[in-house]
C-alpha cells in the first residue's frame, strides 16, 4: 500500500490502465459528490470484505474517503487480503479539494 498526495493520485489515475477507483464513504456521502469514475464500497457496510473479495487482486486500486481514516483501513485490509497494488489518497477528499477545488464545482 502506498499513500499518494492528491496530484500524484490524480496523475496515476489519469495514466493508469487496469485500475479501479473506490470511494469507501457511506452511500449518502457518495451520492452527494464523488470523484468521476469511482465505485462505492462503504467501509461501514457489514459485507465490506465480501465486496472486496469479488475484486480482481491483480489490478491497481485507488482508494479514498473524506479524511483518509476509512480509506487507510480499507487499504490495509486489502493488502492483508492479498491485493498487491493498493493506493490511498493521502489526506482524503479534504486534501483533494485543497488542490483541485470542491467536488461538483
Amino acid at each position: 500500500m502506498r499513500n499518494l498526495a492528491p496530484t500524484d493520485f490524480a496523475r496515476a489515475l489519469r495514466d493508469g490502465k487496469d485500475c479501479i477507483l473506490i470511494d469507501v464513504r457511506t452511500p449518502e456521502e457518495y451520492r452527494n459528490a464523488h470523484l468521476p469514475g469511482a465505485i462505492n464500497i462503504s467501509y461501514l457496510s457489514p459485507i465490506l470484505w465480501e465486496q472486496l473479495e469479488q475484486l480482481d487482486d491483480k489490478i491497481r486500486y485507488f482508494v479514498y474517503c473524506r479524511t483518509e481514516r476509512r480509506s487507510m483501513r480499507v487499504c490495509m485490509l486489502m493488502q492483508n487480503g492479498g491485493f498487491k497494488q493498493v493506493y490511498n489518497l493521502d489526506g482524503g477528499l479534504i486534501a483533494w479539494e485543497e488542490v483541485f477545488g470542491q467536488l461538483g464545482s
